[in-house]
């Protein structure tokens, strides 16, 4: 992903920012053109000019001191302008060839070109970073503006870790806001499916995200790149915090795919109190009725290893009380009764025979802490963002 360079003073010719044209600099500011006899304009030599520019790239200071040559003469015989453009360009062409000499002979153009690879492969930058990759920025902050990352191993302590890369569609900015609206939505929903075991994800770890700048977005920059990092004052994550199929057998992620599909389906509860609004409620726990059925099949239809089975299985017994309960708030004609069916239906909810289950797949066993809402107005929000 893209980091863009910082914003420079001025803005390129022709742009909105800086008006072109006579009266670019006030009313009487008109152009100032040389003239020569009868009042035509002196010609400037274009040799003189590909001289010039061959001398600043360097790239064939050769024949940049060629050109700068051949300038000069014409120069003098037709009465051209340009003599400085071809004497710069001739002297930069001929620092630029000393210098390809001394690379040449010592054997450093090779470094410099594995180095011009690498910019143009984004190393170094956010545009090398992918899925399961480990980061550390130069001031270790993931909040506010970023021009570089060093890529780390996610073994030892590291400042970021990458767990989704999202390919923006083409077209005009959309805008910051937009962009990070749509930064907070994916990101959040993606997370669970890379961190899947959310009990050993430790507190202080939140969502946040590279995003394209309205620079980088000129260059072709669309991606927006989900990371996992610290919320702790000067806190770093140690070790990959990855949980996915690739790390883990089919039984974990059968019984991950089942609890973390029971979680979205709790973390939907409505904002209004059933004594506001009793009919949402109801939908919602109509809607848990049918998430827990669903899950307790797709738990019942895999082939559990054999010290599993009965955690397992009676975790199923415990949900499906819980179903009978998320039943009968459906139908609840009042709050004081739907609280008392919602509440039971929590009961089993990372509970003892969650655990023991946990503990026979090789889970983290660790109960995390109940969710609180600290925000204003609700919501996880989001944790920071790394403009890209």
């Amino acid at each position: 992903m893209s980091i863009p360079p910082p914003p420079g003073p001025h803005q390129p010719p022709g742009s909105p920012e800086q008006p072109q044209g006579p009266y670019a600099q006030g009313p009487y500011a008109y152009p100032y053109h040389p003239y020569g006899p009868y009042g035509r304009p002196v010609p400037v030599n274009g040799v003189a000019i590909g001289s010039l520019v061959l001398g600043i790239l360097c790239f064939v200071p050769a024949v940049g001191l060629v050109l700068g040559l051949i300038a000069l003469a014409q120069i003098k015989k037709r009465g051209e302008r340009g003599k400085g453009m071809a004497i710069a360009g001739s002297v930069l062409s001929s620092v630029g060839l000393a210098l390809w000499v001394l690379a040449l002979s010592t054997g450093s153009a090779s470094d410099f070109w594995d180095g011009f690879k690498g910019a143009a492969r984004g190393d170094g930058t956010a545009y090398a970073l992918a899925k399961g990759d480990c980061f550390d920025t130069p001031t270790g902050d993931l909040e506010g503006d970023a021009y570089d990352i060093d890529e780390v191993s996610c073994a030892g302590e590291h400042d970021g870790e990458v767990f989704a890369v999202v390919t923006l569609p083409g077209g005009a900015f959309p805008g910051d806001d937009e962009i990070e609206l749509t930064a907070d939505d994916k990101c959040y929903a993606l997370q669970d499916g890379y961190a899947m075991d959310t009990w050993a994800v430790p507190d202080d770890v939140d969502v946040y995200y590279l995003v394209p700048s309205r620079q980088s977005w000129r260059l072709g920059d669309r991606e927006i790149t989900c990371l996992l990092g610290s919320t702790a004052e000067d806190g770093r994550l140690t070790g990959s915090l990855r949980a996915d199929p690739t790390t883990l057998d089919a039984d974990q992620t059968a019984f991950l795919s089942a609890t973390n599909a029971i979680d979205a389906a709790l973390y939907e509860e409505p904002e209004e109190y059933p004594e506001d609004d009793l009919s949402a409620n109801q939908d919602w726990a109509k809607g848990m009725h049918a998430e827990l059925g669903e899950q307790i099949a797709a738990l019942r239809g895999h082939s559990w290893r054999a010290e599993a089975k009965k955690p397992v299985a009676d975790l199923i017994e415990d949900m499906e009380d819980a179903r009978k309960e998320w039943s009968r708030a459906a139908v609840a004609r009042d709050a004081d009764t739907f609280y008392t069916h919602y509440e039971s239906g929590y009961d089993y909810v990372d509970g003892p025979t969650t655990v023991t289950a946990r503990k026979a797949l090789g889970l983290d066993t660790t109960v995390p802490e109940p969710y609180e809402d600290d925000s204003e107005g609700g919501g996880s929000g989001i944790a920071g963002v790394l403009d890209a």
